[in-house]
């Protein structure tokens, strides 16, 4: 735990290049950095599907942005253990354009993500990304949780 005397680590080079898929391509819509910073055939899971290749990626990520315009990915925490990254991100927005079949509802989101992103020759390999979906569906108002 970073304390006064104890500083903060700087975070590592696989970390930075981890950071800038939330913080960059998501936060920002920065969408070509995917170029600079993914391997050509960079794989992502996520309960979306799977997709492999920059250009599906490209095109997964414009979604969410479509239907979140003010989509936003906060990194909360980060650790590195060798090639992997692990994240705890917040993701926020607006739910202003159709998501899984689910039409606009003006409603806003804020939800936890775990990232893990494995790095290889300083890009973006691989991700796996485990968003908080019943959260998600719960804040939307298309799944009802039961009474406790």
């Amino acid at each position: 735990m970073a304390s006064a005397s104890t500083p903060t680590p700087t975070p590592t080079g696989n970390e930075r290049i981890a950071r800038r898929f939330p913080e960059e391509v998501v936060t920002e819509g920065n969408i070509s950095l995917l170029d600079e910073i993914c391997a050509a055939d960079v794989l992502d899971h996520s309960p979306l599907g799977e997709v492999r290749g920059r250009e599906e990626l490209k095109a997964q990520i414009s979604g969410l942005r479509e239907s979140f315009s003010d989509f936003s990915a906060t990194v909360e925490d980060t650790i590195s253990a060798g090639d992997t990254v692990a994240m705890r991100v917040t993701l926020r927005g607006t739910h202003d354009g159709a998501f899984m079949g689910i039409e606009p509802t003006g409603k806003t989101i804020e939800v936890g993500n775990m990232v893990f992103t494995r790095i290889e020759d300083d890009m973006i390999a691989e991700r796996w990304v485990q968003p908080d979906m019943l959260g998600m569906l719960t804040q939307l108002g298309a799944v009802e949780l039961p009474e406790a």
